[in-house]
């Protein structure tokens, strides 16, 4: 469940996908109080055993307006809820860090990504939610996507297929724990 991170994910590395049963549900430029809102059709109503919630990157870009770090970090607390209530396991994800986003420069990424992380780290631990720290595997050391390693010069926020390949090789570890624990 995710922005055009996860559609991306999806397109360039559908095996992945299809090889472990996996449905990807990202749209292009979503916050997450609009993933919020289709959670119930792109996740509740497929009745899958874990769901996978990366979430962030348009809200610190301010897609769709101003939003506090909290309320953001809310949304994504009331979809973790919203799975448990179902019976989904939810699993938490970092957002991957980026220096600044090109479609909505000087939004403040390099602090508000971190500050972001750390509450849904905190909620997740406090929760006993899977917590997927994909900026830690990510990070070029001064807060961004590595170059060329995990994405293009041009691009800096979305992965390329090396990034993706380094996100599952940190996610399949912990879906695989989650679904074996759940």
């Amino acid at each position: 469940m995710g922005d055009s991170i996860t559609a991306g994910w999806a397109k360039k590395r559908p095996t992945f996908f299809s090889d472990n049963h996996f449905i990807g549900r990202g749209i292009s430029g979503q916050v997450t109080h609009q993933m919020l809102l289709r959670f119930r059709a792109d996740v509740i109503d497929l009745n899958p055993r874990v769901v996978v919630i990366l979430a962030g990157t348009n809200d610190i870009a301010q897609n769709s307006g101003p939003a506090t770090l909290e309320a953001v970090a809310g949304n994504i607390k009331s979809m973790a809820e919203l799975a448990k209530q179902n019976g989904i396991i939810p699993v938490l994800c970092s957002v991957l860090p980026a220096k600044d986003f090109a479609w909505r420069a000087n939004k403040n990424p390099l602090t508000n990504i971190p500050k972001l992380n750390a509450l849904i780290k905190a909620y997740a631990m406090a929760n006993d939610i899977a917590y997927v720290d994909y900026y830690a595997a990510m990070d070029d050391g001064n807060g961004g996507l590595k170059v060329p390693e995990h994405t293009t010069a041009e691009d800096m926020v979305h992965p390329n297929e090396a990034g993706f390949a380094v996100m599952e090789r940190v996610l399949k570890p912990i879906i695989d724990k989650a679904l074996k624990n759940g």
